[in-house]
């Protein structure tokens, strides 16, 4: 689960982690209430959407001569004139491809007189089970573009769970980002406090770009993104209510919602299978066949009649969706279950584009009768890649 950068500063801050003081404006007069009580003289208005490049970005209803989702401004009044122009505009960044997001929240904070800007992270390396940081001196840039041109700029490091941080682990952060005296005491303590808030928090990612050095001396964590563990929301409340669902493409809210494992893609097939390898294979099967997958779908090993409806409405609910393709192995999901799901659905929904339905294992007999007895126009396939040569083919026969 992803949050907007004023909440991310939120969580740090509580943890110590210096970062400049602002708040949150959802209208124009709030964004004015906020600068007016900063202590100023210089302020940062910013976009709150859910995705990276928001400086760089262009807002669609301004044109391309336009100011981008950061904004920087001398006075209140200025402030409230950025907002104005920001809120209810749509953000088109490098990470929201095309379409944009629409801005309907603020974040305005102090300015600050930056000397040096740095790139830190924490991530989950899932090749040694550790958490890593990620340090840089090239703060400011895209981390991607920084390892891929200038590799010896990026250093990792790792943190064995089994003690902790040490002052060590600081010392490194501080050697990494050329630092000394004092500010590698900065450092080494910045460290531990972004460690210990990933920690507790159940974060799966934590970036600040960039972290600077100011004209005074300090530190300060000037932009922060964060991501936690949705697994651990359950025990974490007072971290699922800082979820904004409008952020969130609608067709995966609702698959949360009946626990379903669903990502949108830019393909026309849409796909609905059990099991995240099986899951794959046919996505790649579908693409070796010429075909571009809408989604990703698993419905689970012991999914019901009505998550399974429930999940072919959602498919059926993209516009791009050009043909539709099941495919069940059945071991523990029972393919009379499958069947039942579909069949509810079509006969709800209706059935505009074509679908290609591949039963396999158990009950698979009893899954394929009640295909055949629904009176549904529905392609039946012996094996997958039978099925998915159908579906490619019917999809195209739609465009």
């Amino acid at each position: 689960m992803n949050i907007h950068e004023y909440q991310a500063k939120g969580v740090l801050k509580s943890f110590g982690v210096p970062v400049p003081d602002g708040a949150p404006a959802m209208d124009v007069d709030g964004a004015g209430d906020v600068a007016a009580g900063l202590e100023g003289p210089v302020f940062v208005v910013k976009s709150q959407i859910h995705a990276g490049g928001r400086g760089k970005g262009k807002f669609k209803e301004l044109g391309p001569e336009a100011k981008g989702g950061v904004r920087v401004a001398d006075t209140v009044a200025e402030v409230r004139a950025h907002a104005a122009e920001m809120l209810g505009n749509t953000l088109v960044t490098v990470q929201t491809g095309p379409t944009g997001k629409k801005v309907s929240r603020l974040y305005v904070e102090n300015g600050s007189r930056i000397e040096s800007e740095f790139y830190i992270s924490l991530l989950i390396d899932r090749a040694t089970s550790r958490v890593a940081f990620v340090v840089s001196t090239e703060g400011g840039m895209d981390i991607e573009t920084v390892a891929a041109q200038t590799p010896e700029k990026v250093v990792t490091l790792t943190v064995d769970p089994a003690t902790g941080l040490m002052p060590y682990h600081g010392r490194l952060v501080a050697k990494a980002l050329g630092l000394q005296g004092d500010l590698a005491a900065q450092a080494g303590l910045l460290a531990t406090q972004l460690y210990t808030a990933f920690t507790a928090t159940d974060m799966e990612m934590l970036e600040i770009n960039p972290l600077v050095l100011t004209g005074d001396g300090r530190l300060v964590c000037l932009d922060a993104k964060v991501g936690f563990d949705s697994n651990a929301l359950d025990r974490r409340p007072e971290l699922a209510s800082l979820r904004d669902e409008m952020e969130e493409d609608a067709r995966e809210l609702a698959a949360s919602r009946h626990d379903l494992s669903y990502i949108a893609l830019d393909g026309n097939i849409g796909c609905m299978v059990n099991g995240a390898g099986l899951a794959m294979a046919t996505m790649d099967i579908i693409k070796h066949h010429g075909g571009e997958p809408a989604n990703f779908l698993d419905v689970g090993g012991g999914a019901t009649a009505e998550k399974v409806a429930a999940a072919f409405k959602i498919i059926t609910t993209d516009p791009s969706v050009k043909g539709i393709l099941v495919n069940i192995f059945g071991g523990i999901m029972r393919c009379d279950v499958i069947a039942e799901g579909v069949v509810e659905a079509v006969k709800e929904v209706g059935l505009k584009v074509p679908l290609v339905v591949r039963l396999e294992g158990t009950n698979v007999a009893e899954g394929k009768k009640i295909i055949a007895e629904s009176g549904l126009d529905v392609i039946a396939a012996d094996d997958l890649d039978d099925a998915a040569r159908k579906i490619v083919i019917a999809a195209k026969g739609r465009n």
